[in-house]
């Protein structure tokens, strides 16, 4: 197509899968429970956070909020990947595609931040027990929260504000599960190499120095515990282990994906599922199976449910 002649692209046509029917219905129901346990445990988590009060604490404030964004996250792309699954023509609209890596950029860095936010909490519960409460008070809690908000927010304007204007007027396949931003960029009929360079600079600087800031946190808490006793070392292990899961898993396709030169970009979908689909999953399943307090309020609530009944 030729943008001289006036002929503009309407919608973008996702590859989705390269598989058989009956591979793209075992995906389908697959990803179909995966997305109703991502959503249903999720909603457990900020119902028994915000009903239980045991659970009133900095720490099951900030995962309440994890928990909505990680079920925002995956809503924005999972439903629409899911009904493609059985569908012949996968097409988005090109203002559905903008919506989309709106509010992925958006959830994804308001939910980068609160890690970070997280990451704080659990040093200043480590490292200075005897002032914890004093230190993470409402004031601050409620800030984290906005904080997080307002970064996503600028975060992903200062990308879509110069990606929504962009002129699309000849390929229109793009060879993912949905609207990513690399690829979508790549498909403009103008040159992009600046704005390349813009989406690494932004993207893929706030992923790795999130990632970063948890890595010096969590080394600082494990050097403050053992530099104080020994044997609280595989203690201090024990409880970071789940947030560190959930950082690892959350940031390594981030980085992956949004770090890399476009020129070498190999898109892999298995990651872009990773980051999407499974990722949003983790955090219940890490933070109820691994945390008997949880598991004690959940309990509670339940018995006291019935008891109404």
């Amino acid at each position: 197509m030729d943008l001289k002649n006036g002929s503009v692209v309407t919608e973008f046509i996702l590859q989705g899968f390269s598989a058989g029917w009956g591979l793209q219905i075992v995906f389908f129901v697959t990803f179909s429970l995966i997305y109703g346990a991502t959503v249903l445990g999720n909603a457990l988590i900020m119902v028994t956070v915000t009903c239980s009060p045991t659970l009133h604490s900095p720490m099951y404030f900030l995962l309440g909020n994890l928990s909505f964004l990680d079920m925002c996250l995956s809503t924005v792309t999972t439903p629409k990947m899911i009904r493609d699954l059985l569908t012949e023509h996968k097409t988005i609209s090109v203002w559905g595609c903008m919506a989309q890596m709106f509010f992925m950029h958006l959830f994804g860095g308001a939910e980068m931040t609160l890690l970070v936010a997280m990451a704080f909490d659990r040093y200043v519960a480590v490292c200075k027990p005897l002032h914890y409460r004093k230190i993470m008070n409402h004031r601050l809690l409620n800030g984290f929260v906005i904080l997080s908000w307002t970064i996503g927010f600028t975060h992903t304007m200062s990308q879509m504000v110069l990606t929504v204007n962009l002129p699309f007027c000849g390929p229109r396949v793009i060879d993912s599960i949905f609207c990513d931003l690399p690829l979508v960029i790549k498909l403009a009929c103008v040159e992009t190499y600046t704005l390349e360079l813009f989406v690494i600079a932004d993207s893929g600087l706030l992923s790795l120095m999130c990632f970063l800031l948890l890595l010096v946190s969590y080394t600082v808490i494990l050097a403050t515990v053992q530099r104080r006793s020994s044997g609280g070392l595989s203690k201090a292990l024990s409880t970071l282990s789940a947030h560190i899961t959930v950082v690892s898993l959350f940031f390594g396709p981030c980085i992956f994906i949004y770090a890399w030169p476009f020129k070498s970009f190999a898109r892999n979908k298995v990651l872009a599922v990773f980051y999407t689909v499974i990722t949003p999953l983790l955090n219940p399943i890490i933070y109820t199976l691994r945390n008997q307090k949880m598991q004690e309020a959940m309990k509670k609530l339940r018995f006291q449910n019935v008891s109404s009944t």
